[in-house]
C-alpha cells in the first residue's frame, strides 16, 4: 500500500513555495542519502523551476557493479500550480506527485529491507507558478523552461527504461478514471504493448488493463507545429531507451490547470504500478518491448529516428 506516502507527498508539495531543505529533510527522513539526492533550479523564459533526481541503488543494481537494468521513473508536468491565477494543486501536478510519491515508497521499503534488485531513477521538476495555455479541449499548464530542458534534466543516461507519469486528462479519446497506460515508443517506432505490463496493471487495479491511443505525432518533439495529445511521450525524443506513458486519466475532459482536481485514489494507484513494474524490471520479469523483433523491423523499414528530430525546415 503506498496511499500513506502519496498523502504524505501531497502535503509537502501544496503550498506556494518549495524550499529545496523540505524536499531533502522528507526523503531523508525516509532513509535518502545526501549523494542520492540533487535539486537543480533553473530559469526559463517564463519564470524558473527546481528539478529533482533521486537516484536509489538496487541490490544488483549498476551502482553496485551488478546486472540488473536500471528503470527511470519521470514525473513529467508543465506544472504543480498556476498561481496568482489559480490557487493550489491544479489537475497537470499528478506527475511529480505520482514520481515523488513512488520515490518516497521505494526508500521506505529499501529501509525496512525489501531492497529492489535494480537501481530506480526518479526525476521530475516543481513549479507552483506555472504559465496557462490554450489547447483544444480544454486548457493545458505551461512551462516555465522548455520540453527540451526537462529532457535533459531528467531523462538520464543511465536508464535502461523509462515510465512517464503524466495527467493526461485534457482530452476526449480517453475516458476512464484511473491510470492507462501507452504502447512502448523506441526510436520513432510505437511497438506493441507489453504484456508483462498489462498483467501488472489489472493485478494493480483488480480491472481490466486499459491502453491509451497515441499517434506518430505525439512522439514527435515539441516545437514542430503539430498536435499532442500532450508531452507524456516526449522523453521518447531524448533516448534510445524504451518509454511506456502512465497516464492519470478521466472520464471527462478536464483543463490541466483545473484545481480540486487531484484524484488521490488514482493516483496511489498510478504509485503502487510504477514500483511494481521497478521491481519486476529489476529481477528482468517484465520487458519493455520485444528486442528480438525490434530488429527484425528495424532489418525491414529500417530507422525511424528522423521523429525524434525536430524535422525539415
Amino acid at each position: 500500500m503506498s496511499l500513506k506516502q502519496t498523502m504524505e507527498v501531497m502535503e509537502l508539495l501544496e503550498g506556494p513555495k518549495i524550499e529545496s531543505s523540505g524536499i531533502i529533510n522528507f526523503f531523508s527522513d525516509r532513509g535518502i542519502k545526501e549523494t542520492e539526492i540533487s535539486i537543480r533550479k533553473v530559469k526559463g523564459e517564463a519564470g524558473e523551476t527546481k528539478f529533482i533526481k533521486i537516484h536509489i541503488p538496487g541490490k544488483n543494481g549498476k551502482t553496485k557493479k551488478g546486472s540488473a537494468p536500471t528503470l527511470g521513473i519521470i514525473g513529467r508536468l508543465g506544472g504543480i500550480g498556476a498561481r496568482p491565477h489559480k490557487t493550489g494543486f491544479v489537475s497537470d501536478a499528478d506527475g511529480a506527485i505520482t514520481a515523488l510519491a513512488s520515490a518516497a515508497k521505494t526508500a521506505v521499503m529499501r529501509k525496512i529491507g525489501d531492497n529492489l534488485s535494480g537501481d530506480v531513477i526518479f526525476s521530475t521538476h516543481l513549479c507552483p507558478h506555472s504559465p496557462i495555455i490554450p489547447h483544444d479541449p480544454v486548457p493545458f499548464m505551461g512551462s516555465p523552461v522548455s520540453i527540451t530542458t526537462m529532457n535533459k534534466y531528467e531523462v538520464d543516461d543511465q536508464m535502461d527504461a523509462i515510465l512517464s507519469l503524466d495527467a493526461t486528462k485534457g482530452n476526449r479519446v480517453i475516458n476512464r478514471r484511473g491510470f492507462a497506460i501507452s504502447p512502448p515508443v523506441k526510436d520513432g517506432y510505437i511497438l506493441r504493448i507489453s504484456e508483462d505490463m498489462l498483467d501488472i496493471q489489472q493485478n494493480v487495479t483488480g480491472r481490466l488493463p486499459v491502453v491509451f491511443p497515441i499517434t506518430t505525432q505525439d512522439i514527435t518533439p515539441y516545437g514542430n507545429d503539430i498536435f499532442h495529445l500532450n508531452s507524456i511521450l516526449q522523453p521518447a525524443t531524448a533516448t534510445s531507451a524504451p518509454v511506456v506513458g502512465v497516464a492519470l486519466t478521466a472520464e471527462i475532459a478536464v483543463p490541466g490547470c483545473a484545481t480540486g482536481a487531484n484524484q488521490f485514489q488514482d493516483i496511489e494507484m498510478a504509485v503502487r504500478f510504477a514500483v511494481e513494474i521497478a521491481k519486476a524490471f529489476g529481477e528482468k520479469r517484465c520487458s519493455f518491448y520485444d528486442e528480438e523483433e525490434f530488429q527484425k523491423i528495424l532489418s525491414l523499414y529500417g530507422s525511424s529516428e528522423h521523429l525524434k528530430t525536430p524535422g525539415k525546415r
